[in-house]
């Protein structure tokens, strides 16, 4: 989309983050933070509808009893509900992606006078949202660092691990699809360097 409709329909330049598990994403979003660019973080935005008085919690309690309490979801029992069910995960999949979707248009509403903002997607290549940004950026790294990243998390195993890669699209097609690739396999310096970069780029 030209900079020139863009202006015309009050919008900012909307760039989509997203990469494998352990490929430093959460690092990225904060490098855009501190560079002043807004950016929506869809994880951050589900554990918050998900904890205490969050709209997801009667729905996912509803559809998946037991799993909730005081304290909002409890992502353990919610986890052991859906985890090797692709029935289950999609029937909460459809609870979750339209809240959060909802979520997105908020913040887009609310931050339309920004030159840029950074969609922080997970899933953004597996489960839809191509659609609604101008460009996507995927940051990746080696696989053995991302491995080292991840199995050093509290409670993840090798079987976890390998069956999360299974529902995530392999990195070298994300990759080949994106229209901007960092490698968080350097340096922090580095990284910080090259997103620095990127967001003079997309605001010039």
């Amino acid at each position: 989309m030209s900079k020139l409709l863009r202006q015309a329909q009050h919008r900012p330049f909307i760039l989509g983050l997203t990469g494998s598990i352990g490929m430093g994403k959460s690092t990225v979003a904060a490098m855009f933070e501190e560079l002043g660019v807004p950016v929506f973080d869809a994880d951050a935005i589900v554990h918050a509808m998900q904890g205490p008085g969050g709209r997801l919690v009667e729905p996912i309690e509803s559809a998946f009893p037991g799993t909730t309490g005081p304290d909002g979801v409890e992502r353990e029992r919610l986890g052991a509900a859906v985890f090797g069910h692709p029935e289950a995960l999609a029937r909460l999949e459809a609870i979750v992606h339209p809240a959060v979707r909802a979520a997105r248009q908020e913040f887009l509403r609310q931050n339309a006078g920004q030159p840029l903002i950074v969609f922080d997607i997970p899933l953004l290549f597996e489960k839809g949202g191509i659609d609604e940004v101008d460009a996507v950026l995927v940051v990746s790294a080696a696989p053995h660092v991302q491995r080292v990243r991840v199995l050093a998390r509290p409670g993840m195993t090798e079987a976890r691990f390998e069956s999360i890669l299974a529902l995530q699209l392999p990195d070298a097609e994300k990759r080949a699809r994106a229209d901007y690739v960092i490698d968080t396999g350097t340096a922090l310096a580095e990284t910080r360097a090259e997103v620095a970069r990127l967001v003079e780029n997309l605001t010039a």
